[in-house]
């Protein structure tokens, strides 16, 4: 699994992000049985990871689109397959922050 750094994260989405550090999100990833490593990345989008690694298959969030998604073609054009992960309203990190403030 490709994980967007700490550094990165804060430049996408701003100083009071992320809410769990690198190392916890790395950690509750790698705790499900079929991943098999994690890589962070400090740059805004994955596109050099994929270069390099050429995944087999690259999963987003099913609020994208498969054409916006950052490498998507390179995927495709080796052969792998690109995913929407279904996307369940209210379990973003925006929306638990905001139902946090409003309490």
């Amino acid at each position: 699994i490709g994980l967007n750094s700490d550094c990165s994260i804060t430049k996408l989405k701003g100083e009071n992000r992320p809410i769990l550090n690198e190392k916890s999100r790395a950690l509750l990833l790698a705790s499900l049985t079929f991943v098999d490593a994690i890589v962070l990345f400090s740059e805004e989008t994955p596109i050099n990871l994929i270069s390099i690694l050429l995944p087999n298959v690259l999963a987003k969030g099913g609020d994208y689109n498969i054409n916006t998604i950052v490498g998507h073609k390179i995927v495709q054009n080796n052969g792998g397959e690109v995913i929407l992960v279904p996307f369940v309203d209210g379990f973003s990190s925006t929306n638990i922050i905001e139902r946090i403030k409003n309490s």
